[in-house]
């Protein structure tokens, strides 16, 4: 079972903060075999949504309201441990998201920035693709929006 919470910058702990930044390193710096700059000072603006597994972080979520990244609301930074994939975590931290955009920002409209070969897990939480492909960081992706 995972135990979900959301958290300011300001309220993660020392070792919390480590380990999400472990974690993004691990899926999006070397699994995924991707140089790009993680750390970009958004972090400090985001609500962080942790999913925690026998009090270790397993599946992470970062979210911000309208204009802070995009126009409307936005989830980012999406991921799940790998060998915790099997059990649908990435399901339960998406909602556990889309339900922390509603309560703490009174948001129904977010956009994504989703990863290509994920669109059909985005499109089974509810977000449309909108526009055409793009690559960035060398990974093609796709806007999608959930209304």
């Amino acid at each position: 079972m995972l135990e979900i919470t959301t958290k300011s910058f300001r309220e993660l702990h020392t070792d919390e903060l480590y380990a999400i930044l472990q974690l993004r390193s691990e899926i999006f710096v070397v699994e995924q075999n991707c140089v790009y700059q993680d750390l970009d000072y958004k972090d400090q603006n985001a609500l962080h949504v942790l999913g925690f597994k026998n009090k270790e972080i397993v599946a992470y979520t970062r979210i911000f309201k309208p204009d802070d990244y995009f126009e409307h609301a936005s989830i980012g930074r999406v991921l799940v441990k790998a060998e915790e994939r099997q059990f649908k975590y990435g399901y339960a931290i998406m909602e556990a998201s889309i339900t922390a955009i509603k309560q703490w920002f009174g948001e129904t409209k977010i956009k994504i920035s989703a990863q290509s070969h994920l669109e059909r897990f985005y499109n089974n939480l509810g977000f449309k693709a909108i526009g055409e492909g793009y690559l960035e960081d060398g990974i093609p992706h796709i806007a999608m929006l959930k209304n």
